[in-house]
């Protein structure tokens, strides 16, 4: 960029040119990919679902990583927020890979697997719901606590997003597909 000083007897337009213009400055000062999300918690009051929790899904995007739950008929409920303390859920102190972590309570109704497994049908392996290896922003997906003894509600199923650090996330449900339902996690690869 040329220094302002020997722009004086330039005119404005060709100043606006020279230094790469408005549109520049303002590019540069925007935030990661537009993203205005924050990393405040997220919360639905939407009472319990029977709507069943089927399948725990991930993708990688150029701006985030996505966390898909599938659900046969209405999302219920939720809360998403990050625990900066671990207190939300220290009762095993077993904690996702990250740098931060997302508790991700689900307000609908689980169907346990059969003993001894710790996990919902919605999961095969509570430690790894779903495989993030190479993911820029997931560091590991672990089903907590499902069934009625949640911490938000009487049912549900409680998930641990570890990411890489503590990173603006959004949450919203999509209609679809036929009477199914689902809720979307998205969390940024930067600020």
């Amino acid at each position: 960029m040329r220094d302002r000083s020997s722009m004086a007897n330039t005119p404005a337009s060709a100043q606006t040119a020279l230094s790469g213009g408005a549109t520049t400055m303002s590019v540069a000062s925007a935030p990661f990919c537009g993203i205005y999300w924050g990393s405040l918690p997220k919360v639905s009051s939407i009472p319990l679902s029977s709507g069943v929790i089927s399948k725990v899904r991930s993708g990688q995007h150029d701006c985030y990583d996505r966390l898909v739950f599938d659900v046969q008929g209405p999302v219920g409920g939720y809360r998403v927020q990050y625990d900066p303390d671990h207190t939300m859920y220290s009762t095993s102190g077993d904690y996702p890979r990250g740098g931060a972590y997302l508790m991700i309570w689900i307000n609908n109704v689980v169907v346990p697997q059969p003993a001894p497994s710790h996990a919902s049908t919605a999961v095969v392996n509570p430690d790894e719901v779903t495989d993030v290896t190479g993911y820029r922003t997931f560091r590991q997906v672990k089903e907590l606590i499902y069934g009625p003894q949640g911490p938000y509600g009487p049912e549900g199923d409680l998930f641990a997003l570890g990411v890489r650090a503590r990173l603006p996330f959004r949450v919203f449900t999509l209609d679809g597909p036929g009477a199914n339902s689902r809720l979307v996690i998205d969390v940024a690869h930067r600020w």
